[in-house]
């Protein structure tokens, strides 16, 4: 069987690497503790955050212990890599709240049961540290000028770095000293924007503790035309239900360019990499077969099997143009007075969210894009009422080829 750290490479997660031969013998000799951090400062946690999921997943698979980290303590400090002004400041409260909701999406990926992962708070040392004894311990070993180097902080010097900011890689790398005392973590992941902090870490670790870690790194997420992968018309994928539904992240998978495909399937999956190089060869309308096979199993490993059934059935459904009213379609239910008095089309579309604003849906119309129980709309003044309903009892509304929003009355 292949090591971990060979799945990792044969699956695309590799780029950047301490010493690929350390880190091949470590996970071939021995029980490895690597971790992630995850950034608690929004609701969800989205499909960006899939690929370092993803690593640990396939990493506990090889008999490993991972450690999701999530960052109670820096998520009070800005991190300035890839941002070129300075992030808005979270009450402790807010970032507590989305630290519950992201852990329960954490352990829909990972095993915490009887220690095989660990889930840790850096809040639980950070929160608490004594200034001048951090600076004393731990400041004294961070040249300024090597700092200044990193990419995050010269983008962030053009704009204006606060001194707030300069103190996150600090941070982190103490983050990688506390787990290495506390857990014998030996390694961390992250993704290639972050390798100046994981790399920080790695020296700070050799510095006080006369010790070897490792760190890896992966290809930041980009779509074949280069552009950031996970965005979407309507925003991010979250990997949050209540956020992204699971019948639109399936249709996020199954809408992706037949470049991607292959490479979506060796990380966003568990198939064995044969029958990922068997769907990726694909061509043609084959290639729906292939998107249908990895929007399934994506959408199963993030919002179990059921979810990932009603959200194919619901596509099938819709896609079939028939059978739309069952409730494997994304549904919006409504006042039955309301429809009864009528309701103007563009202000329904909105209020399903098949457009950001009232003149983004106005253009849908215009340019033909908008339909409603397969009739296409012709005009933005159309008032839609009950007698617009199918025999089901709904309607169906679609934006484009690829976006639809069931409506019914409650």
């Amino acid at each position: 069987m292949s090591s971990a750290f060979e799945v990792l490479k044969e699956r695309g997660f590799v780029s950047q690497v301490t010493s690929e031969e350390a880190v091949a013998q470590a996970f071939d000799e021995e029980t490895v503790t690597c971790y992630i951090g995850f950034d608690p400062t929004g609701r969800s946690l989205h499909i960006g955050n899939l690929v370092q999921i993803m690593m640990l997943a396939h990493v506990q698979r090889g008999g490993h212990r991972p450690i999701a980290l999530v960052g109670g303590g820096t998520a009070m400090i800005p991190d300035p890599s890839g941002k070129d002004a300075l992030r808005p400041q979270l009450t402790t409260d807010a970032i507590d709240q989305n630290i519950t909701r992201i852990k329960r999406q954490l352990s829909s990926h990972l095993d915490f049961d009887g220690g095989k992962a660990l889930m840790v708070n850096n809040a639980d040392w950070l929160r608490e540290l004594n200034y001048i004894t951090f600076l004393r311990e731990i400041g004294e070993h961070f040249s300024v000028n090597r700092m200044l180097t990193a990419e995050a902080y010269r983008v962030r010097m053009e704009t204006g770095l606060t001194f707030l900011e300069f103190n996150y890689q600090i941070l982190q790398a103490y983050d990688f000293l506390m787990l290495f005392r506390e857990y014998g973590c030996t390694m961390q992941f992250g993704g290639d924007d972050q390798w100046g902090n994981i790399v920080a870490g790695v020296d700070l670790i050799r510095r006080k503790e006369r010790a070897a870690a490792q760190a890896v790194t992966t290809p930041l997420l980009t779509r074949s035309d280069g552009k950031k992968m996970g965005k979407t018309a309507d925003g991010a994928v979250w990997l949050d239900p209540e956020m992204t539904s699971p019948y639109d992240f399936y249709q996020y998978w199954i809408n992706v360019d037949d470049r991607d495909v292959e490479g979506l399937l060796a990380r966003f999956t568990f198939l064995p990499m044969d029958q990922v190089r068997e769907l990726g060869a694909l061509e043609g309308e084959k290639i729906r077969h292939a998107k249908s096979v990895l929007a399934f199993e994506a959408t199963k490993i993030s919002h179990g099997e059921e979810a990932a059934v009603q959200a194919e059935r619901g596509a099938r459904r819709v896609f079939a143009g028939a059978d739309v009213g069952g409730d494997d379609v994304p549904t919006l239910e409504i006042g039955q007075e309301r429809l009864q008095a009528g309701i103007n089309v563009v202000d329904l579309f909105l209020e399903a969210e098949l457009g950001k604003s009232k003149s983004e849906v106005r253009r849908l119309i215009q340019q033909g894009g908008a339909s409603v129980n397969g009739e296409k709309v012709s005009a933005i003044e159309r008032v839609l009422d009950t007698g617009d309903l199918d025999d089901e009892g709904v309607l169906l509304l679609r934006a484009g080829k690829k976006r639809f929003q069931r409506v019914k009355t409650g």
